[in-house]
Order: C-alpha cells, then sequence, then structure tokens
C-alpha cells in the first residue's frame, strides 16, 4: 500500500533542489556512473529516551519502486533553464538502479547505527535522499511516540485517536500506521482500516450527546443501534450525576433486555484518575464489573503512569495529538551522508564527514549491523558495526569497546549474532518481503522484551552499546587522523 500521496501524484520530484542541481553538476563533471555508499542514521532518540523504533521502510520501498520522471517533470526542469539538455535527456530515460539494505519495521534502533544505505550511481543515491529521510524519520517518530505510551499504560489497550490534530493527510494516515507498529491496538482513521487494515475504532462525540433532547435519549438511541458494542461517553454534562447514573440506566432497561452486556463507558475531561475511581464503583455496584472505562484528552506517557499510580480504574486510553505529532519532540533527527565510493577497480573508498562538533562525526566505510543476544536471558547485549565484509562468528568468544572511550571492554560469550540489515533492492528491483502489518506489530513488541528494563527506563535510560569492530574503529580513526594532521 503506498502512501496517499503517491495515489494521486508522482512523487519523484519531491527533493531537496540541491539533489537536482548537484545531479547536474555530477553529469557534467563526469560522474554520471560514481558509485557510492550513502547511509542514514540518527544522532539522538526522540524524548531523551532509551532506543527508538524502526518504520517507514514499507512506504520508502513503494517509491522507490516508481521512481520515474513524468513530462510534466521534464518540462518543468527544461524550464528552469539552468540544466544542461544532456542531463535532462539522461532523466527522461531514467531507470532507478540502486542496491538497497534497510533495518526491518518494528525494530528497535539506536544513534549511529546505519539504520538505511543505498550503494549506486551518485546521481541516483543522492537524488533520493529527502524521500529516505522522509518516510524513515516521520513513522519512526511516530511508533517510537507510541511504543513509550503503550508501556506507560502497562498491558491496557492503547488506541490512536490523532488523525484531527495531525500534519496533514499523511501524517494522519501513516501516523496511524506507525502507532499501530509501535503497539496501538487500533485507530480512529478509518481510511487506515481500509488500507492497511489497522483496527478503526470509535463510539461517539460530545455532539451526538448534544443533540439530543436529553443525555438519557441520547445513550438510549445509541444502545438500540449498537447494542453489542455499546461504549457512552458520559462527561458532556456532568460524570457522577448525570452521565455514569444515565449509562447505567441504559445498559439496564436497552441492553440487559436484549441479552448484551454493555462494552464500556468513556471519560474525556475533568480529573480523570478521581472520576474513573467513582465510576468503578457506580458500575460495579450497579452489576456491571465488566464494564471497561477508556479514558481520552491530551494524554501522554507520562500523564497515563501518574494516573495509574495514582489508582486510575482505566482500561484502555485513546490518545491524539501528543502521539500523532509527538509534540514533546516533533523531530526525528535522521540525516543521510557519504560514507564510500568505489574507485575504477571496484575497491571501497571510505569517506568521513569531520566536524568539530563530535556527535556530527560520520562513521566511514561500507558497513554490516549485527546485534548480539544473550543465549541463557534472550537479552540483548549490544550492537556491533562492522566492515561489510566482517562476520561475528558467535562460537568463539568476541570481545566490544566503546568507540570513545576504548578502555571500556568487555568480552562476550554464549551469545548469538544476528545481522540486523536487509537487502530490500537489488540493481534497482525491489527484492524485499512485504510483510503484513500485524506480524510488523508482533515483531516490534517481541524486539523491544528483548531490551533490558533499564534500557526501557523514561527518565535516564541506560546508554545502550552501539559498538564498530576494531577493523572499522581502526579505519575510522586513521581517516580522523589523516585529515586533521595532513
Amino acid at each position: 500500500m503506498e502512501n496517499l500521496s503517491t495515489e494521486k501524484t508522482n512523487l519523484t520530484m519531491l527533493t531537496d533542489f540541491y539533489e537536482i542541481t548537484m545531479a547536474n553538476g555530477y553529469f557534467s563533471s563526469g560522474f554520471r556512473d560514481k558509485i557510492v555508499y550513502f547511509d542514514m542514521f540518527f544522532r539522538q532518540v526522540p524524548d531523551n529516551g532509551g532506543y527508538a523504533i524502526m518504520a517507514g521502510v514499507q512506504q520508502l520501498a513503494d517509491y522507490l519502486k516508481n521512481l520515474k520522471f513524468t513530462k510534466e517533470d521534464i518540462q518543468y526542469l527544461r524550464d528552469c533553464k539552468i540544466f544542461r539538455e544532456e542531463f535532462i535527456q539522461y532523466l527522461e530515460n531514467f531507470r532507478f538502479s540502486c542496491d538497497v539494505w534497510a533495518v526491518p519495521e518494528g525494530t528497535p534502533i539506536f544513534p549511529g547505527e546505519p539504520i538505511v544505505t543505498v550503494r549506486g550511481p551518485v546521481i541516483q543515491a543522492q537524488f533520493i535522499e529527502t524521500m529516505v529521510l522522509l518516510s524513515i524519520n516521520h513513522q519512526s517518530l511516530i511508533a517510537t511516540k507510541a511504543n513509550r505510551i503503550v508501556r506507560a499504560a502497562a498491558g491496557r489497550a492503547v488506541m490512536e485517536f490523532g488523525s484531527r490534530r495531525a500534519q496533514g493527510a499523511d501524517g494522519a494516515i501513516l501516523g496511524a500506521r506507525a502507532a499501530y507498529i509501535g503497539g496501538c491496538v487500533g485507530t480512529a482513521c478509518t481510511i487506515c482500516d481500509r488500507d492497511f487494515g489497522v483496527p478503526a475504532l470509535g463510539t461517539m462525540a460530545h455532539s451526538w450527546v448534544q443533540l439530543f433532547d436529553s443525555e438519557l435519549e441520547a445513550f438510549r438511541a445509541y444502545a438500540r443501534e449498537y447494542p453489542q458494542s455499546c461504549t457512552l461517553l458520559v462527561d458532556t454534562y456532568n460524570v457522577l450525576k448525570s452521565g455514569v447514573p444515565n449509562a447505567i440506566r441504559v445498559f439496564n432497561e436497552e441492553l440487559l433486555p436484549r441479552g448484551y452486556r454493555p462494552a464500556g463507558i468513556r471519560i474525556d475531561s475533568g480529573d480523570i484518575t478521581y472520576l474513573s475511581r467513582k465510576a468503578r464503583k457506580m458500575l460495579d455496584d450497579a452489576g456491571f464489573p465488566d464494564c471497561k472505562i477508556c479514558a481520552s484528552n491530551s494524554l501522554d506517557e507520562y500523564i497515563i503512569r501518574d494516573m495509574l499510580i495514582q489508582g486510575a480504574c482505566v482500561d484502555s486510553f485513546g490518545v491524539g495529538e501528543r502521539m500523532i505529532t509527538s509534540s514533546s519532540e516533533p523531530v526525528f533527527g535522521g540525516v543521510y551522508k557519504l560514507s564510500a565510493v568505489e574507485g575504477p577497480d571496484g575497491e571501497i573508498i571510505p569517506k568521513i564527514k569531520i566536524s568539530e562538533n563530535v556527535a556530527k562525526i560520520t562513521t566511514p566505510c561500507f558497513k554490516k549491523l549485527w546485534r548480539l543476544f544473550d543465549r541463557e536471558s534472550g537479552k540483548a547485549i549490544a550492537d556491533v558495526i562492522t566492515m561489510h565484509d566482517e562476520t561475528i562468528d558467535d562460537a568463539k568468544p568476541y570481545e566490544i569497546f566503546d568507540p570513545e572511550h576504548i578502555w571500556k571492554r568487555k568480552k562476550l560469550v554464549n551469545f548469538r549474532a544476528v545481522p540486523l540489515r536487509e537487502k530490500i533492492f537489488e540493481n534497482g528491483v525491489y527484492v524485499g518481503r512485504e510483510r503484513e502489518l500485524n506480524e510488523i506489530r508482533e515483531y516490534c513488541l517481541n524486539q523491544v522484551d528483548t531490551l533490558w528494563d533499564e534500557v526501557k527506563r523514561f527518565e535516564n535510560p541506560h546508554q545502550y552499546y552501539v559498538d564498530l569492530s576494531h577493523r572499522l574503529w581502526s579505519k575510522k580513526n586513521r581517516l580522523l587522523s589523516e585529515y586533521t594532521y595532513n
């Protein structure tokens, strides 16, 4: 399933303009067929968390499958009057021919890791930068936020309710998709159910209750229409004096005589912790201990956590704008950097970017990403980035070390080494495996379970180890020395 914009228009020109001007320059400079390697990685986990969740790979694949220049694109470029005609003719006959590797959706990821690598002609590899970042940054951001909120709910269902507060149609649809990957049980976004199979959930708004002459009449009408799934919104007027009593009356008079049990009530305002405790007692005393209580209203992981600590009697949460926009930190800082080029004989020549800001120094070379798991506990111990031709033999002891503080070392035994990335394009042809969204969601929750609780803390999480192999570390430091002192 492609995203909404792809269905309506070709997104090939969704680029930064410099990607086109550089492509024209590469063409003129004789680099048309120069083979290069680009890595996407991010530098910091949103909300100062311990990990992020990979998402958006399928939408990136959909974009790359459809990468072609339309007649309108070509005419626009000609009308710019700054590009060589030979370059424009090259684009008219354009065929995507890169190799692409990516970490599977739903995988916990960490700063500095090459989560996407593109190998191919520099014009092509550079040209797709914006869409690589756009696809992965947005959905990884929302999946990460959703997973935090789901963990705060401590096993209670979380529903994504943010469509009306999202930044545009794609933000709503793909945000709901990402939230489902992160662990939400469903969404209020109907089209996301139709197109992705994310369960659409919802009952009524306050306008339903207001439209009728009384709250009781509104509840009766809804119960008669949806007796098998009757959840009533009880805070339009007064939760404890009106909403819950009227709901109980309707449950007794409309549902029980027809052989149905109530599904629940929803509280959308006020001190939900206090109101939910009172409402729970009222429902229990009325013979409805199975009636669930849903809470909504500008929730996030911290509010949900505090509500539960304070004894809120809530069975599920509807979370809107603070999830769909990740309002506490609305940017996933993924970047896309050149890491190597190929010489005439196929030799891979590493490239590095150096900065006075240490965090912006890149790791050169064509690389491979591994995750090391303890065989006894099943927990993830560390990730290791190696040269592309290195293999970690988990039948032998393996030493990991901190790339910045190299005296911090640990020898691992009885571990399992798993390559994290999959090849999804080979010479421009899609070779990945499309997975059902339910499978991705289940995989995500299972993989998060492999992380130690210390890594999953909301405040001051343990820093998960992301190390370099000795060969890669030596290559990086040699390049740093060459560029710094020569």
